[in-house]
């Protein structure tokens, strides 16, 4: 008998090898038991934390290399205040990098996981296309506009670092179930850490503006919405309470979505 995460297409497959007779039909036939116990296995969690934890590190070490840089090099005529905005922007950052990376290590193992691959592909564009805004050339914003870019930088980053800290051990990039978080933010807002990268992505993008770093941001904001259609598909199916807590909880705006 097939279990999941086997899909009808992968059945019908399958099934037709076999009744064919072929030597490849033996072959899969052997390793799909294999297979469905080595993602069920420890090791597959750890394989699956890898990639995403190989990258906070990476990157927290690189802004801690820059704001190092960035400490050298500072214009001694620069005004204290925005000095002190600077460095308050650059260590956000790092503090929110390194919480992802502290997640990452603390999670639990999955209660469950979406089906098919559209909502991990989702998943991970839908992480990492927003980056590709820095390839664009930079603008030197006006004073007024260079504050906003970098309030909405702050207020972004310290509500992640928020959102993570309530999600602790249930942190995830692809849609999977392992707690039902329901305290702080999380008590009226089902999706706020979606929210507050939104903030901080905005006030990234507003750095780097152009209609190509403006069309990024919409396929950004419209692949967060359709993961978190995909997370909730996950959650109702796993805790009997989540259609309760969708009722009484808006999904990022309150009274609005």
């Amino acid at each position: 008998m097939l279990h999941p995460p086997y899909d009808v297409a992968t059945f019908v497959r399958i099934v037709w090898s076999v009744k064919a007779g072929s030597a490849h039909s033996v072959g899969i036939v052997r390793v799909l038991p294999f297979l469905a116990g080595f993602r069920a296995s420890p090791a597959y969690d750890v394989l699956m934390r890898l990639p995403m934890l190989a990258w906070s590190v990476a990157s927290a070490t690189f802004a801690a290399a820059q704001f190092l840089k960035y400490e050298r090099e500072v214009d001694p005529m620069l005004p204290d205040d925005l000095h002190a905005i600077n460095v308050a922007m650059r260590l956000a950052i790092i503090a929110f990098l390194v919480t992802i990376a502290a997640t990452v290590v603390m999670r639990g193992r999955p209660r469950g996981k979406a089906r098919g691959w559209e909502p991990r592909v989702t998943a991970l564009i839908g992480t990492f296309l927003i980056y590709a805004v820095i390839f664009f050339p930079q603008h030197q914003l006006p004073l007024t506009a260079g504050i906003v870019s970098t309030v909405l930088l702050l207020a972004g980053n310290a509500v992640a670092i928020y959102c993570l800290s309530h999600l602790g051990r249930s942190f995830s990039i692809m849609p999977e179930a392992r707690e039902l978080v329901t305290s702080g933010v999380y008590r009226y807002l089902r999706h706020p850490l979606y929210l507050a990268e939104m903030i901080g992505v905005t006030g990234t993008v507003m750095q780097y503006w152009s209609v190509w770093t403006a069309l990024i941001l919409a396929v950004q904001i419209a692949l967060q919405l359709r993961r978190m259609h995909n997370e909730e598909i996950v959650l109702t199916a796993v805790f009997p309470g989540y259609a309760d807590y969708q009722g009484r909880t808006a999904r990022v705006l309150p009274g609005i979505y």
